[in-house]
């Protein structure tokens, strides 16, 4: 995912400064007021604005639906690539002409008349209140009469949203360009890089992604005998793919990607060096019935599981813990026919496993 960089043309001919200007707005609104789209935590998020009775939209929200978190956090999945990262920030719909006009001019005109305002921080502002106000533009950026109101109701302003699980501040505060008008049914200009796409809502539902506790079965189950070999196994039923969507509707612009992660490996590491996997990797793969490992049935004791273990000492008084972690390959599909591949997710969990020495019975 690319990451947004500050714009940086000097004041009075770009957007650097003016984007300053609207930061600090964001910054000085009370409760937040002015931030932009709702970063829509939580699965099953409603979209949240509306219109009123003339049907002028207010806001957007992402929505997100299948398995996903709750509280907007993270999911339990770890991408497998290190440098891939879900967008730390974007630009999405903001408000209509009419709600944008209202909330923009009271925020100017508050900071402009805060004591003290002036030097480089006032003329920002006194051109961003330009630009909205009395068309004052620039290379790419035509300015707006009127906050654009003639056009309420055929289009929505834009605006920078962080992604609030984004650890880097730099990144999560990157899209500071001033909020841009876009017509329905139309995208973005090109020049907005980060404009929310299908491909970053399948991020997005990546990061929020749940998976299932990987937990196996195991044949002895918990206590288990030293050169023992010991079966592991997950059955489909159990253990099956996994979705998560992302999706924004508000008028004019409607897209979504929904996230899919299929289980193709299980790691078992058995909490000891005094221990052998099988197979010796200790990757078991996937079955063609979508199961992982074989169950262990009676008569079976004197055969190699194809995915298990044997332990080569006792774990005495305590326990080893055992550690399944399942591989999934996750891919996307989205709005338009987009889709594609995202990294390989992983995700594990612990079981105690007792392992007692195989008492001798003299005769």
């Amino acid at each position: 995912m690319p990451v947004n960089k500050c714009r940086g043309p000097v004041l009075g001919t770009g957007t650097a400064a003016l984007a300053l200007a609207f930061s600090a707005l964001l910054l000085a609104a009370p409760d937040a007021a002015a931030e932009p789209v709702d970063f829509g935590k939580g699965g099953g998020t409603e979209q949240k604005g509306g219109g009123d009775a003339t049907g002028i939209y207010a806001a957007a929200r992402i929505q997100y639906s299948g398995s996903v978190t709750k509280d907007g956090s993270t999911g339990n999945v770890a991408p497998a690539d290190v440098n891939w990262t879900p967008p730390p920030c974007w630009y999405a719909p903001y408000l209509g002409a009419k709600d944008f006009k209202k909330k923009m001019s009271e925020d100017l005109e508050r900071q402009l008349n805060t004591p003290g305002m002036g030097g480089t921080a006032g003329s920002a502002l006194g051109q961003t209140k330009r630009h909205y106000e009395d068309e004052f533009g620039w290379d790419g950026s035509p300015g707006y009469k009127d906050y654009n109101v003639e056009n309420d109701g055929k289009g929505m302003f834009w605006a920078g949203v962080e992604n609030p699980n984004e650890p880097d501040y730099l990144k999560r505060t990157s899209c500071t360009d001033l909020p841009f008008w876009v017509e329905n049914g139309e995208a973005p200009p090109a020049r907005y890089e980060e404009a929310i796409k299908p491909e970053m809502l399948a991020a997005l539902a990546y990061q929020h992604m749940q998976l299932p506790d990987t937990k196996v079965t195991l044949a002895p189950e918990a206590e288990t005998k030293v050169n023992l070999p010991t079966w592991a196994w997950l059955d489909k039923a159990v253990f099956d793919e996994v979705q998560a969507t992302a999706a924004i509707n508000v008028p004019g612009f409607n897209i979504q990607a929904t996230t899919t992660a299929k289980p193709v490996a299980l790691k078992l590491e058995p909490g000891t060096k005094d221990a052998e996997t099988y197979p010796a990797s200790g990757e078991c793969v996937i079955n063609a019935d979508g199961s992982i490992g074989e169950p262990y049935a009676k008569g079976k004791g004197d055969e190699t599981p194809p995915c298990g273990l044997k332990y080569l000492r006792s774990s005495g008084n305590g326990t080893y813990k055992l550690q399944a972690t399942i591989t999934w390959d996750i891919a996307w599909t989205g709005t338009g026919g987009t889709g594609g591949d995202l990294p390989n997710g992983t995700f594990g969990s612990e079981q105690a496993v007792t392992v007692q020495e195989i008492q001798a019975v003299n005769r």
